[in-house]
This record gives structure tokens, C-alpha cells and sequence, in this order.
């Protein structure tokens, strides 16, 4: 069977994490061409990642080590949020499992049967990510080794990509392309003509031209499906600093009165930025507030850029699949920009083995993609409206807004009975969700009573036991800095 032509319109992260794993994986389904110009800048500030991204780099064959230490990485336990229910406050969203449950219940239960009763300490104390984090530790590749993800550089990350797809036989077209081509009798992508004149056919287009969008939108007109209700921050400015200090192994996402600001730390800088509401703050207040809150000096100038919250009606729209920012964007405060894009470009392999897709295979790809897209949707929103702020007007409106159905449920659920029951393929696991809720001041009124089996003092050891476990796997570890030193640490540039 002769290859099919794909054909990936934009470079960037997106459209490199495509060709790679295309060009290595579907070398014999798909004769793969990426389209991109020097000339066209990358947003890039998809600079923190979520685990399972690790898991598809073994999929690519990519070295774990090589990687971090070309793209100047460094280790991510999770995201410390500050100020977010109540100015002042500070709790970690961090990977991995807290506790250990049992066939009835989650741990949860067991920890508010605990703090009811005064046997208990903080809900955290539990998870060996969240207590290496604060502490500044790292372990990883040899057991008991923790669960994390990489905070990147992303035009090293791109670039990197970038050889592992040519090496895997993909085709560069350097340029821009002026023309998409419609076939009048299907209504498909036949051709983009490139400003040079050359026409690049191709049976299969991946749009990964970012906000503008110029395939599934400009092309094919596919309409948009807003989210700026639930997230109404709606701009962000960016900004490279200088290296702080020992780099912190997790993200920061601090809460402002009109949005929040990240903090990235690389081996040789830190990525920080603002992300805002403009019904409640202008750009200069913005830029001002971030530029203020730095802890190093700036060496790059700032970049702001607007975006719209939201999804396709379908991401897979005739012969075209919108990934990455063509497809959507739901604002970075949980680090998934990356992982969609990952997971999209996994959707098609599974869905689209054989090269040959029909209308099944689109339908259950955009099924799968919605329900993605509206469930990672709620959990962000969860951040927003879990507050108890009511000092600024964004505040008030998060607090008070209409929320979806299915995530009021959830809060409702878990406040009510500590229950928290998810469907299947969600992306944020129990622990996560339980972390954010009990960060965000909303702690379970009961537990399941299979708890009250366990007498108080068993239910005290129980929980010392795993606290005690906990705080001696990470009095063990060295500190971040001297973990990357030891295995990953990059020549600066």
C-alpha cells in the first residue's frame, strides 16, 4: 500500500512533537512533510509539562537525560499556588499518590476521619512529591524515585524534537504559504501554495499554526466554541529573567487581583509571566505588576499576546486535524498545552492505524477531543471558582459565576461525602482533584464510615506510620541543584 502524503502545517512545539513521532512510529503509513518559517515567531510559553509527556518521549526512543540536559531543564514535583482561596494562603497541587486507600474509600477519607478528630496533620504530609518540593529535594530513575515532570525551554525543546523528526526521515519546507487549495467536489484540503510558488499536496493536514488557526478556521471555517464565561482571563505578558538562585523543582502560579503569574525556573533562566483579565486590569497595570514581582533581573523584553479561551466544534474537520493552539486553549495554570497537543497526535495513531480514516474514525476522534477538552476545562475552572476571595472585582466574579453542571456536582459531592468519583480516561486523577479542592478550602464534611472500623489509636499509627515513611525517603535525597548537577546539567549558553 503506498504511503499516504501527511503534511504539518507550523512548526513550533506542536508541529515538531507530530513529525517526531509520525516520522518514527508511522514511517510506513504516512510520508510525512512539515511546513515553517524562520520568519514566524513561537509563542512559547508552554515551558511546564504533566508526566505523562515522559511516557511518550519512551515511545519516541528519546533519552531521558540527553533531553533535559540539551533543552536546559529542570525537575517539576508539581505547582505551588499562593493567594488563591484567601490572600495569603499556599498549597501544592503536586503529582504522585498521597496516602493509600482501600477498596472502599480514597485516602481522603481516612485523613478528614483523622483532622475530625484531631489525630491528623496537614493533608500533604503524605505525598513524597509534595514534601521533596518544599523541601528543595529531587530523586528520579532508581527506586523509590519520585513522580515528576520538566519545566523546558521550549524553542530548545522544539529545536530538539526537530532533529529526532528529520533523523526519522521527515521533510522541512522552509517558508510561508499564501494559499490553501480546496478540492471543489469534497470540500478538502488538496494543496497549500508556498510563497515561492511550490504547492505541497498532501492527503492529510495537521494545523499547527497556533492562534491563527489558517487551516481548520481560515480554510474550512470551523467554528470555535468560547470558554470565556467559566476562564475569563483572556491576556498575558511574558518575560525571561535571569537565574534566581537554586532552581525551585515545581512551578509557581501566583494569584493577583485580575489573574496570576507563573514562575519557570530553568538551569540558565526563569520564564515568568502574567496571565489577566482585560475587563478588570489594563495591559500597563499588567505588565507593571508582573515586571514588580520578579525576583531577578529581566533579559528579555516582554511579550504580551491575547487569546480566547475554548474548543472546536470538532478538531477533525474534513481532511484536516487541528492540534495544539489551532485546536484550543484553555490557559497554561495546571501546564497542559503540551499534553494535548501529546495527546491528539496519540488520539490519530490509535484511531487512524492504517493510514485510511473514515467517518467513524473522525466521529469517535472528536467525541474523544470534546470530552477531553470540556473535562480539563473543568478542573482549571475549579481554581477560579473555589475561592473565597472577595477583594477585587475578578475575584467576585469567579466566586459567583455560573459553573458547569457536571463540576458543580463534583464540588457538591465531595463536600458533602468526600467522594470523588471520576470517569474513565480522565487526565487528573483523584489526587489531584482531592489536593486543589482541600487547597482551596473546601474539606469534606463526613467520610465513609468503613473508617470507624479502624480504632483511634490504629487510625493514628496508621497515618504517623505514612508521614514518618514519607519524611525519610525525602531526608535521603539531594537537592535539586545537585541532582541536575550529578546527572543532567547543561554547558550555559
Amino acid at each position: 500500500m503506498a504511503k499516504k502524503k501527511l503534511v504539518i502545517a507550523g512548526g513550533g512545539t506542536s508541529g515538531w512533537l507530530a513529525a517526531a513521532a509520525l516520522g518514527k512510529l508511522f514511517d510506513r503509513v504516512f510520508e510525512v512533510t512539515l511546513i515553517e518559517s524562520e520568519e514566524i515567531g513561537r509563542i512559547g510559553v508552554g515551558e511546564a509539562t504533566i508526566p505523562p509527556l515522559r511516557t511518550f518521549h519512551r515511545l519516541l526512543g528519546i533519552d531521558e537525560l540527553d533531553l533535559i540536559t540539551s533543552i536546559q531543564g529542570t525537575y517539576k514535583l508539581g505547582i505551588e499556588f499562593i493567594n488563591w482561596a484567601r490572600k495569603g494562603d499556599n498549597y501544592f497541587h503536586s503529582f504522585g499518590v498521597t496516602g493509600k486507600d482501600c477498596w472502599a474509600c480514597d485516602f481522603q477519607h481516612f485523613w478528614v476521619a483523622a483532622k475530625q478528630k484531631g489525630l491528623a496533620d496537614q493533608f500533604g504530609v503524605y505525598s513524597p512529591e509534595l514534601m521533596a518540593a518544599r523541601a528543595g529535594k529531587m530523586w528520579a530513575y532508581k527506586e523509590h524515585g519520585l513522580n515528576f515532570a520538566y519545566h523546558l525551554d521550549a524553542g530548545l525543546y522544539a529545536n530538539y524534537l526537530k532533529q529526532h523528526a528529520l533523523k526519522h526521515g521527515v521533510k522541512r519546507v522552509e517558508g510561508i504559504f499564501d494559499n490553501v487549495n480546496i478540492d471543489p467536489a469534497s470540500g478538502n484540503i488538496r494543496s497549500v501554495t508556498m510563497r515561492s510558488g511550490e504547492e505541497v499536496e498532501g492527503d492529510l493536514f495537521l494545523d499547527c499554526t497556533g492562534f491563527s488557526a489558517r487551516l481548520i478556521e481560515g480554510a474550512l471555517n470551523t467554528s470555535y466554541l468560547p470558554y470565556g464565561h467559566y476562564l475569563p482571563c483572556d491576556s498575558a505578558v511574558a518575560v525571561q529573567t535571569e537565574k534566581a538562585g537554586p532552581p525551585r523543582p515545581y512551578t509557581q502560579a501566583i494569584a493577583h487581583d485580575f489573574g496570576w503569574q507563573w514562575r519557570i525556573p530553568l538551569q540558565h533562566r526563569v520564564g515568568n509571566g502574567l496571565v489577566y483579565c482585560s475587563r478588570y486590569v489594563s495591559h500597563e497595570q499588567a505588565l507593571e505588576t508582573l515586571m514588580a514581582n520578579l525576583e531577578s533581573k529581566a533579559i528579555t523584553e516582554p511579550r504580551a499576546f491575547c487569546y480566547k479561551t475554548g474548543r472546536r466544534t470538532k478538531a477533525w474537520s474534513k481532511n484536516c486535524i487541528a492540534v495544539g493552539l489551532a485546536a484550543g486553549f484553555l490557559e497554561p495554570v495546571e501546564s497542559t498545552s503540551i499534553h494535548l497537543a501529546m495527546s491528539a497526535i496519540l488520539r490519530l495513531m490509535k484511531l487512524v492505524p492504517n493510514g485510511t480514516f473514515d467517518g467513524a474514525a473522525v466521529e469517535e476522534y472528536n467525541r474523544q477531543y470534546c470530552e477531553e477538552m470540556d473535562r480539563v476545562r473543568n478542573f482549571i475552572v475549579l481554581h477560579y471558582h473555589a475561592t473565597e476571595r472577595d477583594d477585587s472585582a475578578f475575584w467576585r466574579y469567579c466566586r459567583d459565576m455560573e459553573i458547569p453542571e457536571s463540576l458543580a456536582h463534583r464540588i457538591r459531592l465531595f463536600r458533602e461525602t468526600g467522594a470523588m468519583p471520576l470517569q474513565e480516561k480522565e487526565l487528573f486523577q483523584v489526587d489531584s482533584w482531592t489536593q486543589v479542592l482541600i487547597g482551596q478550602r473546601i474539606v469534606p464534611q463526613t467520610y465513609h464510615p468503613i473508617v470507624d472500623q479502624m480504632p483511634d489509636e490504629e487510625l493514628k499509627a496508621f497515618l504517623q506510620a505514612m508521614e514518618n515513611e514519607v519524611s525519610q525517603k525525602v531526608s535521603r535525597m539531594p537537592s535539586h541543584q545537585e541532582f541536575i548537577d550529578h546527572y543532567c546539567k547543561a554547558e550555559m549558553i
